[in-house]
């Protein structure tokens, strides 16, 4: 069912990152539906880095993907992450206090900047979207050598 917000329709999306270690062997991803019709989803792989940075990376190529293929003047974004640490220092309530998640926060703050229409929210890890997004990026982690990731 397609939600309706102020003449807006709304994308929802789901963001998750994971790291074998930390740091460690880690990817980041995300998924985007409408009005439950699946519009993207996807996977990168970061090297060997935090599970703070691949959750940071998720939200980033989220909103990167939303600047390119939304209309964002038709369209509002509800963005979802299970990192309450990302949440909570993308929208002001914790100080970010590493240098390589500052880059990502200044990164993610430029992004917001070009979105009207954005909320970014945490939710439990067993929110269904989070949890597909998790399972996809475990696959992923566990199908090949870390070399034949890199992108």
């Amino acid at each position: 069912m397609e939600v309706e917000s102020h003449g807006l329709g709304v994308v929802t999306i789901y963001t998750d990152g994971a790291a074998r270690g930390n740091p460690g062997e880690s990817a980041s991803g995300f998924e985007a539906d409408k009005g439950g019709k699946m519009l993207f989803k996807g996977i990168i792989y970061n090297g060997k880095k935090t599970n703070n940075y691949a959750e940071y990376a998720a939200v980033i190529k989220a909103l990167e993907w939303c600047i390119k293929s939304v209309d964002l003047k038709k369209e509002r974004i509800e963005l979802f992450s299970d990192s309450a640490l990302v949440v909570n220092q993308i929208n002001g309530a914790y100080k970010v206090r590493s240098g390589d998640l500052g880059k990502l926060h200044s990164r993610v703050r430029e992004l917001i900047a070009r979105i009207p229409n954005l909320r970014i929210s945490n939710v439990p890890r067993e929110t269904a979207g989070i949890r597909r997004v998790d399972a996809a990026l475990n696959r992923f982690l566990d199908s090949t050598p870390s070399s034949k990731h890199k992108i």
